[in-house]
């Protein structure tokens, strides 16, 4: 059975230490979806532990898990009580208790034993379970599998239209409510009103799957939110990704139709527990009424939504509203995926910003937001009745100051409002999103003010776990475009552009960069669901998809995209400390790795790549690819490359699952590709691999497939080309990148990787920036090469820009054994010309910090270790008569201990805790 991750809110318990007090806090990441349903049988009950005295760690826990807050202390009300359990493990336990029951609330709290003392928890935390069995379910799916109104059109459309649905039911209660849940799926999406008020705080519910696998339902407890007599229950759905969004292939732009699934479609089940013990059931059926006639006239995530306000049905979500001419709901066949609980939030509105300015060109109005972002554009305008106000988007403008529309292709990017009379109106679109830095306002005869406008920030709900300052101000910029491309290519999985006709969540965009945002973002949930969407995307070769779900079904079989199956789940392993989707997708992953070597394998080397180093930075501005020869790196070096790496990873992950006759097998395949692409590759004379790329050497390299000898002479080939043949700026593509900034570190030249990324000539992310972008291009020359082709909100080519930000220069890094940061390598750079670094991240068990200046005597730093972890800490220096801290020589008395010193390095194994160290020069 799966397990899924639990998050606890507890605050103010303490420990008790030699007599006294020690105030400790007790934080983990909370429930976020009032709250999701789970339909698990283990899941997963993670603590975290802070404290204001160092060196604190955990010797045992014990769990108790009850039916209610108040009755821990009642045996027969307790479903699981672990007993004093001897471990250091405080990031997801397991629940081992009795069998979990559909529609039940849980409460839990932690009792933990430390060096320091005893610490009990006064706050309980809480879960609510979905349906633990599909028999639970007893609604129907219901909706209406034709197209009713004028203009809408599906088969074999390009732009297809499709009106939302608007579905209602009146029902009556007999006696107070002790509690009511309500489980709901609406496909492609929904929003659900209970007497007039929104059912929680997601848009864009559910999160997209692949619907003939599996299709997610959300569960709330909507207790307080009814009353004592007659209630109402609304649903409108809109299109999503269940309705396809192109029907036919765009022959004007070269986009293909996306997966069709059917029309939308609701399931809903309302459970009320009565105060007397009783039970009613309001379920989905053919007594819902529907009605296809409301104001959402279209809906489109490509297209944009046109809103009629004259369709407007004022009252339909509350009691009474006349239904009569409304149709009845019809029941209709259920989509072919699983019905499941929703395991990660929904999108929702993060933030909110105001634009900077307003503009009229050539007749209308030209809104900058300052920032290219993605979601909607809430408006408060004047219009007149029955003429519409439109607003398109763009991210540029053309010369003239107009929108730049062109790198958009086929979507239309539009949303439209209609007035029903004169005056002023309120609206901002429901089922559709764009990403944007300007808009285009027709259809008002006046001048706006920026105030009448809000940029309303979508995407997955997450914490911000990561912060980032330095004395380099392009360095702080290029985080923070990064920062807002990164979260706004999360939909629901991540996407490789929101603005044109493509969103697709390309595998090849985040084998590497899932582990820099990681630092940044409380992205568990996310990429958990998506290596689960990779795994239903796989086909019964044991192929996997370009992209997945696959909603343009690409099968290349490519090894370097669908290798992101593999790394993203080892970044939750590495970064997170969970092993829960390795144990999971092991098998697929098996499955993957054993129908590519037995398809293109030719004596150990892979013969098979389709993109190479995708958007290797062409030779000429004007060039969208190179041309060049020199420049291309062969493709089965990569694949081998790749495929060699990967076969390295599972021989672990063979261990961790319990795979023990994996492991060999894995570790021998992998002897064999060494010494065949060896064989092939290295050039033992020059001491480079292939055509001498910085691409092929760095893999070479950085997959640790160059034997020991050669690898001083190949690092130096990398830097001799990227020194002089691209003068010290990028030289790689999607691929190169992945490796670039943290193989030049980690081979001591820092400071050539600082180099790269301060620069602001092309290629780089400087050059981005000085030419006006907020977010990150896909293209290092997108406003010389072809600006039609370039997406200016992309991230693949980041690489391993941000994780190599906090590994690197701000020294913060997870140990490959004692993962998810347990324990932290901190040994940062300090690169000549970059005067501080200021830096955190919420890791599993807490807060890690750091923070250096340079002095003029030295250097300062100030770290800071959570509770129940520890770091290994390293000094450029000789003697530990240079070190102090918090004003005092290093004393080995709490914890620190002399791990290595040599005539130019200490390392020093440090607990938890706060600590500012001085290194005199």
């Amino acid at each position: 059975m799966k397990h899924f991750l639990f998050y606890l809110l507890l605050t103010c318990f303490s420990i008790h230490s030699y007599g006294k007090a020690v105030s400790v806090q007790h934080l983990s990441v909370e429930m976020r979806v009032n709250p999701i349903g789970i339909d698990v049988q283990q899941p997963r009950l993670s603590w975290q532990l802070a404290s204001k005295v160092n060196n604190v760690h955990q010797i045992a826990y014990q769990i108790q898990v009850s039916t209610s807050n108040d009755s821990f202390k009642n045996a027969g009300a307790v479903v699981w009580n672990s007993g004093k359990v001897e471990s250091s493990n405080s990031v997801l336990i397991p629940y081992q208790g009795l069998p979990l029951l559909s529609g039940k609330t849980y409460c839990w709290n932690v009792k933990v034993w430390t060096n320091k003392g005893v610490a009990t928890s006064d706050v309980v935390g809480n879960w609510c379970m979905a349906y633990v069995d599909a028999k639970d379910w007893r609604a129907s799916w219901i909706g209406l599998d034709s197209m009713t109104n004028a203009g809408e059109q599906l088969q074999g459309a390009v732009n297809t239209r499709l009106s939302a649905r608007y579905l209602r039911k009146e029902f009556s209660l007999s006696n107070p409510v002790k509690s009511a849940k309500l489980h709901i799926s609406g496909l492609g999406l929904y929003e659900c009103y209970l007497n007039g008020a929104k059912v929680g705080n997601g848009i864009f519910s559910p999160t997209a799957t692949d619907y003939d696998k599996r299709v997610n339902y959300n569960t709330f407890d909507v207790t307080s939110m009814l009353t004592s007599t007659n209630n109402t229950l609304g649903v409108v759905l809109g299109n999503g990704r269940f309705v396809a969004l192109r029907m036919a292939d765009d022959a004007r732009f070269g986009v293909p139709a996306t997966r069709h699934f059917g029309f939308p479609k609701l399931m809903l089940q309302l459970e009320i527990e009565y105060q007397n013990g009783e039970t009613k059931t309001i379920s989905s059926d053919a007594s819902w009424k529907l009605t296809t006639q409301g104001p959402i006239v279209s809906n489109s995530e490509f297209d944009g939504e046109q809103y009629d306000a004259n369709l407007e049905l004022k009252g339909w979500t509350s009691n009474g509203y006349d239904d009569s001419k409304w149709l009845n709901a019809r029941k209709v066949d259920a989509p072919l995926g699983k019905l499941v609980a929703q395991k990660n939030p929904n999108i929702t509105t993060m933030e909110e910003i105001t634009p900077i300015s307003i503009q009229l060109v050539n007749g209308k109005y030209i809104l900058d937001m300052g920032q290219n972002m993605v979601g909607w554009l809430a408006v408060t305008l004047q219009g007149q009745k029955d003429k519409p106000v439109k607003m398109r988007f763009a991210e540029s403008l053309q010369k003239d100051g107009s929108l730049y529309m062109a790198n958009l292709r086929g979507a239309e990017v539009t949303n439209s409002y209609t007035p029903s009379k004169d005056g002023g109106f309120s609206w901002c679109p429901t089922f559709t999103y764009q990403g944007f830095r300007y808009a285009e306002i027709s259809g008002i005869d006046y001048m706006p003010q920026v105030k009448d406008f809000k940029g309303m920030v979508n995407y997955d709900e997450m914490k911000t776990i990561g912060s980032f300052e330095t004395s380099n101000a392009l360095l702080n910029q290029i985080y923070k475009n990064a920062y807002w491309g990164i979260r706004g290519n999360y939909r629901s999985f991540p996407t490789d552009c929101p603005q044109r006709d493509e969103r697709m969540p390309w595998l090849g965009d985040r084998a590497t960069g899932c582990f820099g945002e990681s630092f940044i973002f409380d992205n568990g949930l996310l990429y958990e669901k998506w290596t689960q969407d990779i795994q239903d995307s796989q086909n019964a070769t044991g192929s996997l998809p370009d992209i997945a779900p696959n909603y343009w079904p690409f099968y290349s079989d490519n090894v370097t995209w669908p290798s992101a199956f593999i790394h993203t789940t080892n970044m939750l392993y590495e970064q997170r400390g969970d092993v829960q989707p390795v144990v999971t997708h092991y098998a697929a992953m098996k499955k993957w790795l054993d129908y590519m070597k037995a398809t293109y394998m030719k004596e150990y080397l892979m013969e098979r790549d389709i993109y190479g180093d995708w958007c290797m930075p062409p030779e000429k501005l004007e060039l969208i690819h190179s041309q060049d020869p020199n420049r291309k790196t062969n493709g089965t070096l990569l694949a081998t490359s790749f495929y060699y790496r990967l076969v390295v990873i599972m021989a672990k992950f063979a261990a961790i699952s319990g795979q023990q006759q994996d492991v060999a097998t894995y570790n021998e395949l992998a002897t064999q590709i060494k010494k065949a692409y060896n064989a092939k590759f290295l050039d033992v004379e020059k001491g480079c691999y292939g055509n001498n790329t910085v691409t092929a050497n760095l893999v070479s390299l950085m997959q640790d497939l160059v034997p020991e000898s050669y690898q001083e002479k190949v690092f130096a080939n990398i830097v001799a080309k990227t020194e002089g043949e691209f003068n010290s700026h990028v030289g790689v593509g999607l691929i190169g990148i992945q490796f670039l900034m943290r193989g030049l570190t980690t081979h001591g030249q820092g400071d050539l990787a600082y180099k790269l990324a301060t620069n602001t000539t092309y290629p780089s992310w400087g050059y981005m920036i000085a030419n006006n972008a907020t977010t990150i291009w896909e293209l290092w020359n997108g406003i010389t090469a072809d600006p039609a082709m370039n997406s200016g909100n992309h991230v693949m080519l980041l690489g391993d820009l941000l994780a190599w930000y906090y590994e690197n220069l701000a020294g913060i890094k997870t140990d490959k054994t004692d993962v998810g940061f347990k324990k932290i390598i901190m040994k940062p750079i300090f690169p000549e010309g970059l005067n501080f670094v200021k830096a955190s991240t919420e890791s599993p068990y807490g807060k890690i910090a750091s923070a250096w200046t340079k002095t003029s005597t030295g250097l300062e730093w100030g770290v800071e270790i959570p509770a129940n972890s520890s770091a290994e800490l390293s000094f450029a220096c000789a003697s530990l008569d240079k070190i102090t801290n918090n004003r005092r020589k290093v004393s080995f008395k709490k914890g620190i201990r002399l791990v290595e010193q040599s005539n130019d390095l200490i390392r020093l194994h440090v607990p938890s805790g706060k600590y500012h160290f001085k290194i005199e020069n």
